[in-house]
């Protein structure tokens, strides 16, 4: 799928008219050094103007040209009149009572997207006890307005594919949760698991992670950002050759094809040989290892011989294996496991050679499923 597909909107070069603010500004978001100064030329500013607008954003997490005092008063004022930072607004804010934060952004076409700070401040010790992780700060990021894939048990989906976000759109969510932390913490992981599937959006998604992994920027390490598909094949081979080793998490959520398609309806064109394959190729061309994500929908996909057929998938992937409670959605009829199925499935699993993780569920009081948010905004909206 390309940046076009899929935008109801009308194109993204339409996507944010509005006649009561003049022309689009263009974001300096996801936009390097080079590139900035490359905008900033017509106005005769010196060449370190572009690593300064870095520093203020990045470093020093400010959004507001006025903020930037090393720039003059009448480069700033410039500066406000022809470029943007933020796109979108925050509309609501909530926190869970385990930490987790979760925004619903509403960008200026009136898409709302969701994006969640996951917080983790247990040290990991390596053998020796020393720290190797501390005040671990997850973003969590979308990259569609909606979702096309219209997982069965997933709320993003119910209202079908919006559009696509653009590059500086995703690094917006990002910036914002790091404005959210104080200043001695910053955003160590990112997760591309929120709204949309990122490889449909995919030179959006790559050029965002560059940003993410950029020094000036973020610098994240790929090893701490994960991208998360329900499969496309052609893209996992594209993405393993573009050179970011990034982890790459597939969500398989069925171990065969009949129950995938029953609940992935993608999944109808796309067969779990399919993305072994895709997934080995990633694998011999990066050297990461591929996780294979399952959502657990009782008595669905949780039984044992489906415990069974995941552990032979996953010895062929040589993946680990996640299993995720699923955050139950009012409007559907999928229920969370309890945590004895849980426990009984990865023990078959660990029991058969595969390494598998149960996965924390966090912020579940601040409607934790995916697209649940803005599902819920949108009806507050229609109530009015």
């Amino acid at each position: 799928m390309t940046a076009s597909q899929g935008d109801s909107t009308g194109g993204l070069a339409a996507r944010f008219q509005d006649s009561s603010e003049g022309p689009e500004k263009q974001s300096l978001l996801a936009v390097d050094v080079s590139g900035i100064n490359a905008l900033l030329a017509p106005s005769g500013m010196p060449a370190f103007r572009g690593r300064q607008i870095v520093e203020w954003l990045y470093q020093k997490r400010k959004t507001d040209f006025a903020q930037m005092t090393n720039l003059s008063a009448g480069d700033r004022t410039w500066l406000a009149e022809n470029f943007r930072i933020y796109s979108g607004e925050q509309v609501r804010q909530l926190t869970a009572t385990d930490g987790t934060q979760k925004l619903l952004v509403r960008w200026r076409d009136g898409g709302l997207t969701e994006t969640v700070m996951i917080p983790c401040d247990d040290d990991d010790a390596d053998d020796y006890g020393r720290t190797i992780v501390k005040h671990r700060r997850t973003a969590c990021l979308s990259t569609q307005v909606g979702c096309p894939v219209g997982c069965a048990f997933c709320a993003s989906g119910l209202a079908g594919l919006k559009r696509n976000l653009a590059a500086d759109e995703i690094i917006e969510q990002a910036l914002r949760l790091s404005q959210m932390l104080p200043a001695e913490r910053r955003l160590t992981n990112v997760v591309f698991m929120g709204m949309g599937e990122p490889l449909a959006n995919f030179d959006a998604a790559v050029a965002a992670i560059r940003v993410l992994m950029a020094p000036w920027a973020f610098n994240i390490s790929a090893r701490k950002i994960t991208v998360s598909t329900v499969g496309l094949p052609p893209q996992i081979r594209k993405l393993a050759d573009v050179g970011l080793p990034v982890t790459l998490a597939i969500s398989l959520h069925a171990p065969n094809d009949a129950l995938r398609r029953e609940i992935i309806p993608w999944a109808k064109g796309i067969g779990v040989d399919e993305l072994v394959q895709a997934g080995k190729y990633y694998f011999d061309k990066t050297g990461r290892e591929v996780t294979l994500e399952y959502i657990m929908l009782d008595g669905v996909n949780t039984l044992p011989e489906h415990a069974r057929e995941l552990a032979a998938v996953s010895r062929r992937l040589r993946a680990n294996v996640n299993l995720i409670y699923y955050n139950e959605v009012p409007e559907l009829s999928f229920k969370r496991p309890a945590g004895t199925t849980m426990l009984t499935f990865q023990n078959i699993l660990r029991q058969l050679h595969v390494n598998a993780h149960v996965r924390k569920s966090r912020g579940r009081e601040i409607a934790a499923a995916c697209g649940q948010l803005a599902r819920q905004d949108r009806q507050m909206a229609e109530a009015k």
